[in-house]
């Protein structure tokens, strides 16, 4: 009887510790994900009121009447291409009135993540997948793998250094797709 228990027992001790193995690893890895689509449809960003340059004319192109929204000027853009997950769309820098300035993921579409971030990268969206991350600005979380959707760039940020865009999976330190900046 005493073997019988013993053995009960290091079977139990077995499947306790598979288990908590099991959702460890789902805890970590996320795979859900991989089947769970998030979207995200903001509009394009606009210079906040009273910031813009422009005014608009009478019929008769007489003198201002009042100021207009201003459209955002694009400084650079390129299409995604995938590199560890199928990826496309496209990424563009906008400026807005007031100079802030916006990068603009349109039309993404993109594998779902545990951990992905939106990078300014000094890498050429050709380079090597696992230079993305040697040198860059994060813009944030990424928001959603699907969609349209606007990170705000600091105003310090220097454009001219950066050659491309990507969503970089932090936790497993890989990139899922670039866009060049050009």
């Amino acid at each position: 009887m005493g073997a019988r228990r013993t053995r009960r027992r290091v079977i139990v001790i077995a499947l306790a510790a598979v288990v908590l193995v099991a959702g460890a690893a789902v805890a970590w890895f996320q795979p859900q994900k991989l089947f769970i689509d998030e979207r995200v449809d903001e509009a394009l960003p606009t210079a906040p009121a009273g910031a813009t340059g422009s005014t608009a004319t009478d019929a008769g192109g007489a003198a201002p009447t009042r100021p207009t929204a201003a459209e955002p000027v694009p400084l650079a853009e390129g299409r995604f291409r995938s590199l560890g997950h199928p990826t496309s769309g496209r990424a563009a820098v906008l400026r807005v009135g007031g100079g802030r300035r916006f990068l603009r993921l349109e039309d993404l579409h993109t594998s779902n993540g545990p951990d992905l971030f939106v990078y300014l990268s000094t890498t050429a969206a050709d380079g090597p997948r696992d230079s993305f991350d040697d040198d860059f600005v994060g813009l944030g979380r990424l928001k959603a793998n699907q969609g349209n959707q606007n990170y705000e760039i600091a105003a310090d940020v220097r454009l001219d250094r950066y050659q491309s865009v990507v969503i970089w999976c932090r936790r497993f330190t890989y990139a899922f797709g670039a866009a060049p900046l050009g």
